[in-house]
């Protein structure tokens, strides 16, 4: 059985995704959180047993951004496995956060079966710079578990994920 997020209470939602609070530097529109543990270290965690699961239960809202995280985290991977480096990496997730990506209710988002659009063009753009900000935190802390070897070397312990597809679906388009 695939693991979910411990993390019950939601103050903010667009569409039926929670926008929950990180533990981030990043700006953006996440309320800070001032816990040990966000979303981001749930799913970082739970990574490594989730990516083999096919389906998916989801319980809640905040299942749902548990599985674009992992998802994301997926194509962190993917982008890490180039780097020969932690400097090159850290670039690499930066362009890979802020570059152009689809949300719920965009034709090529790949789970709008079970991601409702957002109901107005302010909360797509919220969405969206709340994603841009989560995908920008993630991709750091994704880099400094591939790259926390003293030697300066990616672990092959994450990059042996880097082709593993979580409920066999990707983030990026064909080819990418």
């Amino acid at each position: 059985m695939a693991y979910h997020s411990q993390i019950t209470s939601v103050n903010q939602m667009v569409g039926n995704m929670a926008l929950l609070p990180l533990r981030t530097k990043v700006r953006g529109p996440a309320a800070p959180e001032t816990g040990e543990q966000d979303i981001v270290d749930e799913a970082i965690y739970f990574f490594k047993a989730n990516v083999f699961f096919r389906t998916y239960e989801i319980k809640n809202e905040v299942d749902r951004l548990l599985i674009y995280i992992t998802l994301y985290i997926s194509e962190c991977l993917k982008k890490l496995a180039k780097c020969t480096n932690k400097n090159q990496g850290i670039q690499e997730m930066y362009t890979l956060a802020i570059s152009k990506f689809d949300i719920p209710g965009d034709p090529g988002f790949v789970l709008n079966s079970v991601y409702a659009k957002p109901a107005s063009a302010q909360d797509a753009e919220l969405l969206r710079q709340y994603l841009t900000q989560l995908r920008q935190e993630t991709g750091t802390r994704v880099c400094d578990k591939v790259f926390s070897a003293d030697d300066g070397k990616p672990s092959k312990w994450w990059l042996c994920f880097s082709k593993k597809k979580f409920m066999d679906k990707s983030l990026s388009a064909p080819g990418q």
